[in-house]
C-alpha cells in the first residue's frame, strides 16, 4: 500500500468524524468569548442528536432525502431553545457556570432517555432510513490525487463545517456584534458603561452555541451512529471543548484541532486497513483520541488563556 492510499483512506475518515466536533467547538467559543463557560455543549450535543434522530424517524416516510437536512435545521433550533435553561441559570440568576454546566449535561441525557422509552417503549430509537451519506464532490473528486483525498467519500456536512469555522471567524473578528461579544468578554463592566447590553448579547452567544452544538449532535446521529440511545454522543462534546481549548478559543484554531481530534478518532476506524497499524489491537485505537487529546492540551497549548471574565456573572454596577 502506497503512502497516498494510506492518506486516501484516512484524511476522507478525519474529515467524516471532525465534522460534528467543529461545529460544537465552534458553538463553544461563541460562548466562552461572552464570558460563559462553554461546558454544557456536551449536553446540548445530546439533545441535537435526538432531536436529528426523532425529526428524520417522524418525516422520512414523506419528506425522502431532504429529510436529514431538514433535521439537522430542527435539531439547531431545538438545541437553541434548550440552551436558554443555561442561560437563564448563569446569566440571570447567576449560579455556577461549571456546575450548571454538568447538571446540563446530566438533565440532557436523562430527558431524552425518558422521551426514548415513552415514545419507543425501549432504550434507543430505530434507525434511521435516510442518512448524510459520503458523496464525491462533483468536479473536484475528479482531480487526480488530490480528488481521491480530499473530495471523495466525504459528507457534505464536513466542509460545511469547514466553512463555517471562517464565517464565525469573520463575525466574531470582523463585526460590530463580534466586538461586543469580545468585550463582554474580556471586560463586561467597560462593555457597559459603552452601552452595551450584557446579558443580552451572553444570551445570545449562549443560544448560538446551542444552534452550534445542535447541529453537531444531529451531524454526528445522522451521519456516524444512524439512531439515538444515552451514549451516541459519549464525551464527544468534551472533545470538541477540548478542540476549543487546544485552539486557542479562536474559531479557526479550534476547528484545526477538532481536525486532528477527528483524525485521532478515525484511527479507530481505518486502523485495520493501514498496514503499520492493523497488528495494533483494537482497544488502544479506541483510546488514541483521548491520550492525544491529554497530550495535546498539556504539551503544546502553551499560555493561551481563557476571556477574562469567562465563569464570572456580571452584576451591573461592579467591576
Amino acid at each position: 500500500m502506497s503512502f497516498l492510499d494510506i492518506l486516501s483512506i484516512i484524511i476522507p475518515a478525519a474529515l467524516y468524524t471532525a465534522a460534528p466536533l467543529i461545529f460544537t467547538a465552534l458553538g463553544a467559543v461563541f460562548s466562552e468569548k461572552s464570558g460563559v463557560i462553554g461546558l454544557g455543549v456536551e449536553g446540548l450535543m445530546v439533545f441535537g442528536a435526538f432531536s436529528g434522530v426523532l425529526t428524520t424517524l417522524l418525516l422520512e416516510g414523506n419528506m425522502g432525502e431532504i429529510t436529514p437536512w431538514l433535521a439537522i435545521l430542527i435539531a439547531a433550533i431545538a438545541s437553541g431553545i434548550f440552551s436558554l435553561i443555561y442561560g437563564v441559570a448563569v446569566i440571570s440568576l447567576r449560579a455556577d457556570q461549571t456546575v450548571t454546566g454538568v447538571a446540563i449535561n446530566m438533565l440532557a441525557v436523562g430527558l431524552t432517555l425518558f422521551l426514548i422509552k415513552k415514545i419507543f417503549n425501549k432504550g434507543q430509537t430505530d434507525f434511521v432510513d435516510f442518512r448524510i451519506d459520503k458523496v464525491d464532490f462533483p468536479i473536484l473528486s475528479d482531480i487526480p490525487v488530490i480528488g481521491d483525498i480530499f473530495f471523495s467519500g466525504i459528507p457534505y456536512t464536513s466542509y460545511i463545517a469547514i466553512a463555517m469555522a471562517f464565517v464565525v471567524w469573520y463575525i466574531i473578528y470582523k463585526t460590530p456584534f463580534g466586538l461586543r461579544l469580545r468585550s463582554v468578554g474580556e471586560h463586561p463592566a467597560a462593555a457597559d458603561t459603552m452601552g452595551i447590553n450584557v446579558n443580552r448579547t451572553r444570551y445570545i452567544a449562549v443560544i448560538l452555541s446551542g444552534v452550534f452544538a445542535g447541529v453537531g449532535g444531529a451531524v454526528y446521529a445522522l451521519s456516524i451512529s444512524g439512531n439515538f440511545t444515552g451514549h451516541t454522543i459519549a464525551g464527544q462534546g468534551f472533545l470538541a471543548i477540548a478542540a476549543m481549548i487546544f485552539g486557542k478559543w479562536h474559531p479557526v484554531g479550534a476547528m484545526a484541532a477538532a481536525l486532528f481530534f477527528g483524525f485521532a478518532q478515525s484511527l479507530g476506524i481505518t486502523g485495520a486497513q493501514i498496514p503499520f497499524l492493523q497488528d495494533i489491537p483494537s482497544v488502544f485505537l479506541i483510546m488514541a483520541p483521548y491520550i492525544l487529546t491529554i497530550l495535546a492540551l498539556t504539551g503544546f497549548v502553551g499560555r493561551a488563556e481563557a476571556p477574562k471574565a469567562s465563569g464570572v456573572p456580571y452584576i451591573k454596577g461592579t467591576r
